[in-house]
């Protein structure tokens, strides 16, 4: 026999004692029941699980509980459902779980299912008949308007294959799951098996896993090992999404594993206490109004939300409207995932929704762009999404925080970045690691880099240009590193700066002097020229010009960064030709005397005394020429 093709999780959802967990034992040949108290009172307390393979299709069936005190159960096996069983028990008709299973099912997005009416053979035809037509009304308008509605009974078997087959078709039109995504499994069950040590189950709704990965465990942050994987009850290279699995953890003990936590990849994903959503009310509901207090699910996790709505002053029943919820606890959720929420007292299902930003901001009132955002986060165009996100970024986007965000693959962001580049409203502005900024706040730094430079040299005509260092301090801490690289390479590309070194001037600009400093710049330089090495102190000489004393101090920094002077010590400075001839000296006495000169020799060379003597050998250390040996220098 083949191997199936397909894996289904399909959820069957109902009143108490309507037959579910019976009905599933007919199809699969397992009751779902896990517990001792289960089988004695003979309903489903916990989560049940059974497998079944049919025309090339594994169907792995989470049998929620139906009775009121179990819903939060319920809702911890209807996360991963792709299609619903609904199970109506013909002497009974639609009760109160029947609706409310059905409203959470519907606001979990399930698209698709099958009804079973069970107990057939307890009633007359016509009162089966009347089931049905109730249960076309029921379900009019929904997603399960035109659903198969399959009598069963199983006592006697009848109906049990029409209902197979009317699931395989509905398992044929469910969409797959991706295993290509990022790895995420829900805990719904915790134990530890003997030999094994900790064990967890859920269903696997995206990615894959097999021993040996790495996992990380939310909300707590820890890495963990699998040691091993199950699904269907038997061990597996690997299990993949769709599927009910079960994962054998190194390193942790069961009781610190809970309902609620999630096995992730590593360091993908950020744990939240805020997140942004469209929330939809039944139209049951009381209407709802800022700061309510409500039980929120998602996945196998529950806690407490306080609740903002963007924009709305109430909610009214069976309306829908952008909020902001603030929960009690952390969890893992990512943008598209759907959620229930009940009221906090007395605990009815009210109403659902599904996640925009997982990780949202504390609303501001001042923010009236942030419903505007939320509604093109809501389309799910990928890369108008990422245009929405990288605008709102004041600092940019990296990789980290995008995945973060959407759980997107690292192919998918950098094909959307690829084309939003080309349109110019998204700049990549670092490859490795991926960097995003909107494209409007590029252009505002590159014309914010090109002015700062003007401004630099005009109140500084006789700098050169403008440090480069000082140049990204100026813009100021919201301008990463990365913007303001990328826009000052493009600049200088497009030939409108020069970065040359760690300067930054206008392209093609030269320092123009007036007149007046140009005759002082040459008196400067003669000063030093006619002293040779016996030169005066700097500030004698600078005192002497005819300009005043900060526009002297910069002449004197054209002419040393032009190496016309040359700057030996923090007093000294000598014009570059008397040390051309300083060197010709050295070579001509080594040639003459030998490599080895004394202080006093160098001193009676030169004709200069102590003063300048010391400077200028250490000097001459520094660039080479000498090498210090003992009192002695070595001339090179």
């Amino acid at each position: 026999m083949s191997s199936p093709t397909k894996s289904v999780i399909v959820g069957t959802a109902g009143h108490i004692d309507h037959g579910k967990s019976t009905l599933v034992e007919a199809l699969t040949g397992t009751h779902p029941d896990r517990l001792a108290e289960e089988k004695r009172r003979g309903i489903t307390i916990d989560l049940g699980f059974a497998f079944l393979e049919e025309n090339g299709v594994r169907f792995g069936f989470v049998d929620v509980p139906g009775h009121e005190r179990f819903v939060s159960n319920m809702l911890a096996g209807a996360g991963g459902i792709d299609v619903l069983l609904l199970v109506i028990a013909a002497d009974e008709s639609i009760k109160p779980q029947t609706r409310e299973h059905f409203d959470i099912c519907r606001l979990l997005g399930v698209e698709r299912g099958v009804v079973a009416v069970t107990k057939s053979d307890l009633v007359e035809s016509e009162t089966l008949e009347l089931v049905r037509l109730e249960a076309e009304e029921f379900l009019g308008g929904s997603f399960l308007e035109h659903a198969p509605i399959v009598p069963v009974s199983a006592k006697t078997g009848a109906g049990l294959g029409e209902l197979k087959r009317a699931l395989s078709e509905a398992a044929a039109n469910a969409s797959g799951r991706d295993a290509a995504r990022y790895f995420r499994l829900p805990i719904d069950r915790a134990f530890a098996m003997k030999g094994f040590g900790s064990v967890v189950t859920g269903t696997l709704i995206s990615g894959s896993v097999g021993p040996g990965d790495e996992v990380e465990l939310f909300p707590r942050g820890e890495r963990l090992r699998v040691r091993g994987v199950q699904s269907g009850g038997k061990a597996v290279e690997r299990a993949m999404p769709g599927q009910r699995t079960a994962v054998n953890l190194a390193g942790i003990e069961h009781t610190a594993l809970k309902r609620g936590m999630v096995l992730a990849t590593p360091g993908r994903f950020r744990k939240t206490r805020r997140i942004d959503v469209r929330l939809e009310l039944l139209p049951s509901a009381r209407k709802m109004k800022p700061g309510a207090r409500l039980h929120f699910h998602a996945g196998t996790a529950e806690t407490i939300a306080e609740l903002f709505l963007h924009g709305d002053q109430e909610l009214p029943p069976g309306g829908s409207a952008l909020a902001n919820l603030k929960l009690q606890d952390e969890v893992l959720v990512l943008a598209g995932d759907r959620f229930i929420v009940r009221q906090f007292s007395p605990v009815v299902t009210i109403g659902g929704g599904a996640v925009l930003d997982p990780l949202a901001r504390r609303p501001m009132l001042r923010d009236s762009g942030r419903a505007a955002f939320l509604q093109t986060l809501e389309r799910q165009n990928g890369e108008e999404t990422l245009a929405a996100m990288t605008a709102r970024a004041l600092l940019g986007l990296g990789l980290a925080e995008i995945v973060a965000r959407t759980g997107w693959t690292e192919k998918e962001i950098h094909r959307a970045a690829d084309k939003l580049h080309d349109t110019g409203r998204v700049r990549r502005v670092s490859s490795e690691p991926l960097v995003l900024v909107a494209g409007k706040l590029f252009a505002e730094v590159r014309t914010k880099i090109v002015e700062k430079v003007a401004r630099f040299q005009k109140e500084n005509p006789l700098l050169p240009g403008i440090a480069r260092e000082d140049l990204r301090a100026s813009l100021g801490k919201r301008v990463r590193n990365e913007t303001f690289r990328a826009a000052l390479e493009e600049l200088v590309a497009e030939k409108k700066l020069d970065a040359q070194g760690e300067l930054v001037k206008k392209a093609g600009s030269e320092i123009a002097l007036l007149p007046e400093e140009a005759r002082a710049k040459e008196q400067l330089e003669a000063a030093f020229a006619s002293a040779s090495l016996t030169v005066p102190a700097v500030k004698e000489v600078l005192a002497k010009l005819a300009v005043e004393a900060q526009r002297a101090e910069k002449l004197l920094q054209i002419l040393l960064r032009e190496k016309n002077l040359v700057r030996v010590s923090a007093e000294l400075v000598f014009h570059r030709q008397a040390l051309v001839q300083l060197r010709e000296q050295l070579a001509a006495y080594k040639k003459a005397r030998g490599e080895r000169i004394s202080v006093p020799a160098f001193k009676e060379l030169t004709g200069i005394t102590r003063k300048y003597a010391i400077p200028l050998l250490e000097y001459l250390d520094r660039e080479h020429v000498t090498r210090r040996a003992g009192d002695e220098r070595v001339i090179l």
